[in-house]
């Protein structure tokens, strides 16, 4: 049972991320493009034009040639509830007394396969610090 669950996690894994980039790129820089998501995540901007089709395809965001990228409101969602968990995550690894970097970086990958429940007490955890 819990191998099935990983799994699911896997595969929304790399579309979470992605969302969860885009919204920090139009946060930060006021636009998201290939270049940039490209060189945060450290691949080919092939690799990442091809994932990009592949979110608007399934309608998580809006592209126009030659301009930037932007969130659909199912795409924003997506974002959302992403950057919250993992800034959950996030806070919960601070207060056990990690350093930010490793806190970030563990993070990162906890956020997709946290369980409500787990996520609930952690925010609970948080707030009585």
């Amino acid at each position: 049972m819990s191998f099935s669950k990983v799994r699911n996690a896997h595969k929304t894994e790399n579309t979470e991320d992605y969302l969860e980039l885009i919204a920090e790129l139009l946060n930060s820089k006021g636009e998201a493009r290939i270049v940039d998501i490209a060189e945060s995540l450290g691949i080919a901007q092939a690799t990442a034009n091809k994932t990009i089709q592949r979110l608007q395809s399934q309608g998580y965001i809006k592209r126009e040639p030659y301009r930037s990228i932007f969130l659909t409101l199912k795409g924003q969602k997506i974002a959302s509830e992403s950057k919250k968990r993992h800034n959950i995550v996030y806070n919960f690894l601070i207060n056990l007394g990690l350093d930010k970097n490793t806190a970030y970086e563990d993070a990162e990958g906890i956020e997709h396969h946290v369980s409500k429940k787990t996520l609930r007490k952690m925010g609970s955890f948080n707030s009585k610090k």
